[in-house]
């Protein structure tokens, strides 16, 4: 009987904003992560897989450099096994919107979560932009601790959910 495979560790995967040459593997993540948490993302895995390569390749060549919008990836050298996004808020001009945070299964628990969203937050402040905010299901309590884990705290503010009516999303914010 073979022994089973070492669990991966984090500090193996270079965590980096993203360049147009992942959007085939950044695609692949973004299908990954709509099938592990469908109700965390804006669209559906269908739509995901619908969508064209040549689309795919111009969104991550956008989010690749600039101020307004930004990526970055958990790049192990193969798979990418996370994402964080940030965009400049467009009602508070010092704040950025952290979006879109996924770290696949094998790799939770290991502080990419944290390496991610600190990428999000240097991004941010070099834009100028000195605060975070993100949004979070209400009930998705295992997102919920790992962001205070982080530094993020909950505003007490509660708004729907953008696709699921009868659900809301809690709002935290923390420093850049």
């Amino acid at each position: 009987m073979t022994p089973a495979p070492a669990p991966p560790d984090a500090r193996t995967a270079t965590v980096r904003r993203v360049r147009p040459s992942d959007a085939a593997r950044m695609r692949a993540l973004r299908l990954e992560m709509l099938a592990d948490s469908p109700l965390a993302f804006l669209e559906t895995i269908a739509q995901a897989a619908a969508r064209p390569h040549v689309e795919y390749a111009a969104r991550i060549a956008h989010v690749s450099q600039g101020c307004h919008t930004a990526q970055f990836v958990a790049d192990p050298g193969g798979r990418l096994v996370g994402h964080a996004g940030g965009m400049a808020s467009p009602d508070e001009p010092n704040v950025t919107v952290v979006y879109a945070v996924y770290v696949s299964r094998a790799w939770r628990g290991q502080g990419l979560l944290g390496r991610l969203v600190e990428a999000v937050a240097a991004w941010s402040r070099e834009c100028g932009r000195p605060e975070l905010m993100l949004e979070v299901v209400v009930g998705n309590d295992r997102a919920y601790r790992a962001y205070r884990r982080i530094g993020f705290t909950d505003t007490g503010v509660r708004v729907p959910h953008p696709t699921v009516s009868a659900m809301r999303e809690l709002q935290m914010r923390r420093p850049a």
